[in-house]
């Protein structure tokens, strides 16, 4: 009886310690992504307890929509820090702003998880990197394909040998072009900008599959880059690339990535290729395999992945409260994506000078 009490005692200790949400802060409101944390149901897991954005307007106006107090906004991050003592910090600002966002939160021992990609450039994510392990915070990095069920079923397979030895991983991701979608001002404004977001579609959108084939590899970098980049619509972005193709070459197996805002629809999938058999992830939800002995391909439509790996920020508050601990290269984690912002670094480097940039081991 005793030793039942003990238990009992042991397990509402835990179930109290799980419920305490997270306090999170917003930086910026200028990426739409915002919305996602914005508009989510309270899951218990987070607190947001302030929100950093100068543009009064656009705040005003994105906390209406979601219901949300004023009284959450703050003129600057270092003001919104200092009154609200966030335990970790999202950023939906410009790339370039995630290097201030890091340099103010880690100092202060507060996690950070940012949009993709990492960062603006190989630089600033060696800046950011170096902060981090410093100060011993946690800094992510959100994409949308991370909540993918297909992509992590993809990722059970080859782990399991399904598809045999990995030979080849296209992924392709875009959309008819920012403004074409409808892309308010303020965010239009900055993603094309080559100082502010490093690029056009080639950080945009070559960044999920930077991130994706790091993970299916194992956190293998590739040998060499080659990218070629183009402007199709130099009216409409007269300042960064609308085309991308990156090719990753690895020792025994080959990377494509294909980036634009020139698809006449939204497309976010992946092909990959084994000795033995091949899958494709359609979507989210939808995937279609064949593998030797298959007469012809089977789909499969899968459910939401369980919590917290289905959305962004439950895993931050995992992460933060250290019930889940990030494998080496999970899609999320800083080791993977140091790998992205080189692989982006040397794509833009090649379309510049037409040659193929070697990496470093």
């Amino acid at each position: 009886m005793h030793r039942f009490s003990l238990v009992l005692v042991l397990f509402i200790i835990t179930c109290n310690a799980t419920a305490t949400p997270v306090r999170v802060g917003v930086a910026g409101l200028t990426h739409t992504h915002v919305h996602w944390i914005l508009g989510r149901a309270d899951r218990g897991d987070i607190q947001l307890v302030g929100i950093a954005e100068p543009n009064t307007e656009l705040a005003k106006r994105y906390l209406e929509q979601h219901g949300l107090p004023l009284s959450l906004l703050f003129n600057t991050l270092e003001e919104m820090l200092e009154k609200t003592r966030p335990e970790a910090v999202t950023a939906f600002g410009s790339i370039y702003d995630h290097l201030a966002v890091v340099q103010a939160c880690a100092p202060r021992g507060i996690h950070v998880m940012v949009e993709k990609p990492l960062a603006v450039s190989l630089d600033h994510a060696r800046q950011m990197q170096m902060l981090a392990k410093k100060h011993n915070i946690e800094l992510l990095t959100n994409y949308e394909t991370t909540w993918y069920a297909t992509n992590h079923k993809v990722y059970e397979l080859l782990q399991q040998n399904q598809l045999g030895k990995l030979r080849k991983v296209v992924v392709h991701d875009g959309h008819e072009g920012p403004k074409e979608i409808g892309v308010n001002t303020e965010f239009l404004e900055w993603l094309t900008n080559p100082k502010l977001n490093g690029g056009g579609a080639i950080t945009d959108f070559g960044c999920y599959g930077a991130n994706l084939i790091t993970w299916l590899a194992n956190g293998k970098k590739p040998l060499a880059v080659v990218a070629v980049t183009q402007q199709f619509k130099p009216q409409v972005y007269p300042k960064v690339d609308d085309e991308a193709t990156i090719v990753l070459e690895y020792d025994d197996m080959q990377g494509i990535i294909q980036a634009s805002w020139n698809w006449p629809f939204n497309r976010k999938d992946m092909e990959v290729y084994g000795t033995t058999g091949y899958t494709i992830s359609d979507n989210r939800s939808q995937m279609r395999t064949r593998v030797k002995g298959d007469s012809a391909e089977r789909t499969e439509v899968l459910p939401e992945r369980d919590k917290p790996y289905d959305d962004p920020f439950a895993l931050l508050a995992d992460v933060v409260q250290k019930r889940i601990k990030l494998s080496p290269f999970d899609l999320s984690s800083l080791e993977n994506n140091m790998i992205v912002m080189e692989i982006l670094d040397a794509a833009i480097e090649s379309a510049r000078t037409g040659k193929k940039v070697i990496l470093k081991q």
